[in-house]
């Protein structure tokens, strides 16, 4: 329960314009605030849509992230093929991997793990031999 005299207040879920220059809507529930949807594209085609306040043009992001594959999206969609190219830096673990270790590598440690097994009687001999 937050205490009636304290610091912190919050704007509910549909933010209204009550009287004076609040934007809390206090007990008389003003009108809601004017809202405007952005179209956003990426460079697959995807078109994001999301709902800003009424605000000038220059506080709306230029870039959004696209909802269906992650890329960046703009307004035109002209940027967006551009910044498709950009490393966000995150690799796999399967990319960190492939650069510590060489494919001969690779089958040496399958090679390795496999005669472990066998030794265990967990494989056959016959199973996964090479030919």
């Amino acid at each position: 329960m937050v205490h009636p005299v304290s610091g912190f207040r919050g704007t509910r879920a549909g933010v209204t314009a009550g009287t004076g220059s609040s934007l809390q809507g206090g007990a008389d529930h003003g009108s809601p605030l004017p809202r405007i949807r952005v179209s956003y594209w990426c460079a697959k085609g995807h078109v994001t849509e999301p709902v800003f306040l009424q605000l000038p043009d220059v506080q709306i992001p230029a870039v959004w992230d696209c909802r269906r594959c992650g890329a960046l999206a703009s307004r035109d969609g002209s940027e967006a093929a551009g910044t498709e190219a950009l490393d966000d830096g995150y690799k796999t673990h399967l990319e960190y991997v492939k650069e510590r270790r060489s494919d001969q590598d690779a089958e040496d440690v399958l090679a390795g793990a496999l005669e472990r097994l066998r030794a265990r009687g967990v494989l056959p001999d016959e199973l996964l031999r090479d030919p």
